[in-house]
Order: structure tokens, then sequence, then C-alpha cells
């Protein structure tokens, strides 16, 4: 995607009140829908659980043949669960407020995130993704060029580990799911450190019981089973949103709003069936201009509108070139791999004589 390409879809007025005016349409959220989607992503979900006790008191080995596959659909529609987790977070997935509050409190425990603290968390990125400034809460790691280089050798080290990819989506996210997200963030307010501690009391109980019912070697298995799948998948969604080619980052002055959004957030343009298990995210542009169009109006968003229809489409099998992705060049405006960084130290040492 371009600067030119998002220019020319809006040669008619690309201004502030121009596309708000546009997102403002799909705004609204939908009851139906939303129960409808709680329905189809809860319901299959808590089955799924049911056939695993099924298979789990199966004897032999064939019990985890059957086990392990169920698991892994569980954590597909543990992403989904997610987004509407998610959405609840944003005040989108419902008109009510309690009904947003509600849902997202009981997502969360399924989906092991306090919801108050994540929302504060994630309100910190969307007001700063995009901005070089303002890096460090609820993003990915990113260093510029100038940074790592300057930076001492244990601190190149832990980048370069936090960047692996089987430390970056595999390792971390069950850090994160199971570890980080049972901490309180010094910086946050009253209610955001209760939902831990609320979150964290449910989580002891839940696992208690389900402890109880299917023994404790089970529910370990089919829950670490479920949370890495789910958690490698979010954070593989989150990162291919966030860095890929062509992507936008600017310092604080010339960081602009609507450009982090439409330039600084993919369309990640994934097959239908991996659209619906990740709740139409890959319209994350769009997500990003408005936070309060809710993921069942994402797609008709973008079918509709011209502005969005321009922003050039992350595609599955080409989203793997992610993987290269390790710093930010501000010089070249790109995000570089460590190859290309040696190519750049390269030209630099020949250019002074070095």
């Amino acid at each position: 995607m371009t600067t030119e390409s998002i220019a020319s879809a809006t040669e008619t007025g690309n201004d502030e009140a121009n596309w708000k005016q546009i997102v403002a349409r799909y705004q609204k959220p939908s009851t139906p829908r939303a129960v409808w989607q709680i329905l189809n992503t809860l319901v299959p979900y808590g089955a799924l659980w049911y056939l695993m006790y099924l298979t789990s008191h199966l004897t032999g080995a064939i019990s985890y043949w059957l086990t392990v596959p169920l698991a892994i659909l569980a954590g597909l529609f543990l992403v989904r669960m997610f987004i509407i987790f998610h959405d609840c977070g944003h005040g989108s997935f419902f008109k009510s407020k309690l009904a947003n509050e509600i849902v997202g409190c009981v997502t969360g425990v399924l989906t092991f995130t306090p919801y108050h603290l994540w929302r504060w968390e994630h309100a910190i990125h969307h007001s700063a993704s995009g901005d070089l400034d303002r890096r460090g809460t609820g993003d990915i790691w990113t260093l510029t060029v100038e940074e790592y280089l300057a930076a001492s050798r244990w601190k190149r080290f832990s980048y370069r580990l936090a960047r692996n990819p089987i430390v970056l989506f595999v390792l971390a996210p069950l850090f994160l799911f199971l570890v980080l997200q049972r901490m309180t963030n010094n910086k946050a307010g009253y209610r955001e450190s209760l939902s831990v501690y609320a979150t964290n009391l449910v989580l002891v109980l839940m696992a208690t019981a389900l402890s109880l019912v299917f023994g404790f070697k089970a529910y370990l298995l089919i829950q670490f089973t479920i949370l890495m799948v789910a958690g490698s998948v979010g954070v593989w969604l989150f990162y291919v949103q966030h860095q890929f080619e062509g992507v936008y980052w600017e310092r604080n002055d010339n960081w602009d709003y609507a450009a982090a959004a439409l330039q600084g957030s993919s369309f990640y343009k994934l097959p239908k069936v991996l659209q619906w298990f990740s709740g139409n995210i890959g319209f994350h542009h769009i997500h990003h201009l408005s936070p309060r169009i809710p993921n069942y109006n994402l797609e008709k968003c973008h079918d509709a509108e011209p502005l969005f229809q321009a922003v050039k489409p992350v595609t599955f099998f080409a989203s793997f070139k992610s993987f290269t992705f390790r710093l930010w060049d501000e010089q070249r405006r790109r995000l570089i791999g460590y190859r290309q960084l040696r190519a750049i130290r390269k030209q630099q040492r020949q250019a002074t004589g070095s």
C-alpha cells in the first residue's frame, strides 16, 4: 500500500471529517449479530470441551490421538472468542455498556486475560500505533537500526532472542497468557488491578474444578494445547498486522492518526475459514481507523468504501515474509532483517574507508 493509492481513492476529500463520516455508517452494534456470534463461538467451544472429556477418559494412546486434535480446534475457537473479548473492550460489540462489560469479563476469564487491565493497555496501543516515540505498551518490541547499533551486547542478544520466531510465536504467547497476564501494571488504576486479582481467582477455581472432572494431567494437556494454539495464532496475527512490507512508522512530530491506521495496520487477506476464526480482524486498517466498528461489520465496511479498497492486502502466503523483518530503518523508511543490516553496515564502512 502507498500513500498515493489512498489519496487517489479519496480525491473528493480525505480530511478527518470525511473519514469519520465514512466509518460512522458502520459503528452501530447489532444485538442479534452479537448474540449469534457468541452462540456460534462459545457453544462449539463448550461442545469441544465435552468431547475432550469423553476422549480423555479412553484408555491407551487413542485417547491422546483424539483429544489433542480437538484441543487444537478449540484453540482456534479461543482465537475467535478473543475477538469478541477485544470488541467488548472497545465498547463496540454491544450497544449496552453493561453487556460489553459482562461478556468482556466472562470471555476474559476463558482467554486468561484480565478485561479491564487489557482494555486500558490496548487503548494505549491504539493511541500510539506507528509512533516511534511512544512505543512500548501493547506492541511488539521493535528497535530502529540506530537504536540496535547503539545498544549494548546484552541488549542486542535479548532483542535477537525476543524476535526469534520460536520465542516470539511459541514461547512468548504462553508466557504472556500464563505469567504476564497474572500481574498488575504499576501505572494502571484500581479497577484495572482489581480485574487482574479477580481473573486470577476465578482461573484458580476453574482450573481446580476442571482438574477434578478431567484429572489433573488430562486438564493440563488440554488447557496447555488450547492456549499454545490460540496464543501462537493470536501473536502471529498481531505481528503481521503491524510488521509488514510498507508499514508506517513516524516520529511523534510527524505522526498522523489516519495515516497510522491505514498505512500502519495491514489488510491481512485470509482464506475465508481463517477469516472466520480470526473474527475479521484481518481488516485491521479499518479497525485502527475506527475501533468502534464491531468485527461483524468490518468486511461490509471494506467492501462498500473505496477508501479501504485502495489498501493493498497482505495475502496469507505473502505474510510469511514478515518472518524476516527485525528492525525499522528510519533512513530508508522500511523494516529490514539482519542480513540487510549487515549490508548497510558494510556500505557504511566502505564509505568511511574503515
